[in-house]
């Protein structure tokens, strides 16, 4: 049997908290597709306390699934915590799929009748033409390993003329800020170490 992680009995307190109402407001947010912090307010409670019953129910869910014995006192947060997960899921299958009809395009945003008898436009329908970036939106964020963006910053650091950055013994930190400045130029220019003397170093 695998360890029983630290109970969180001290949960059960603040279960009266987390009211029908509450819940339903909370479990509605989230299939709407709100924010944590935006559900939270919408429910009149902080964003720390929604956290923290997530992560009882969570802990709980899955200790039970390691096959540890389950702690009565916390069904209501992982009812709760199931809820919401399966919230979440639908709201982001609602989005997934507008992403994809955006993405063909078809979209009826206007409709016109035609009068038979005069030709005259009563209504007619419009739709909107296929946008491949909404695809490309839905790839680079759903199948990131393949299609993500690989967005990065490059930082370096270098003192005057190129060498290393100068560091003034102000404290217990200088003696690693030195060695860390030192490093950096011999990463950044090997031959430099090996052809001339480190500026400073004299």
């Amino acid at each position: 049997m695998p360890n029983r992680k630290v109970r969180r009995s001290q949960a059960a307190a603040r279960t009266r908290l987390l009211t029908p109402e509450v819940e339903t407001r909370l479990v509605e947010a989230s299939r709407a597709g709100l924010a944590v912090d935006l559900a939270a307010v919408n429910a009149g409670i902080s964003r720390a306390t929604f956290l923290r019953w997530m992560a009882y129910g969570r802990t709980e869910a899955v200790d039970r699934a390691a096959g540890n014995d389950p702690d009565p006192d916390l069904d209501h947060f992982v009812e709760f915590f199931e809820k919401v997960e399966r919230a979440r899921a639908s709201a982001a299958l609602s989005a997934a799929l507008d992403i994809r009809r955006a993405s063909r395009g078809g979209i009826v945003t206007t409709h016109r009748k035609f009068d038979p008898h005069s030709g005259k436009v009563l209504e007619e329908t419009i739709t909107t033409p296929p946008d491949w970036r909404a695809a490309a939106w839905y790839l680079e964020r759903q199948h990131r390993k393949q299609y993500g963006k690989e967005d990065h910053l490059e930082v370096e650091l270098t003192g005057a003329a190129g060498g290393p950055v100068a560091v003034e013994n102000t404290g217990p930190s200088a003696d690693l800020a030195t060695r860390l400045a030192e490093t950096l130029h011999a990463l950044q220019y090997p031959d430099d170490d090996q052809d001339q003397d480190v500026p400073g170093t004299e």
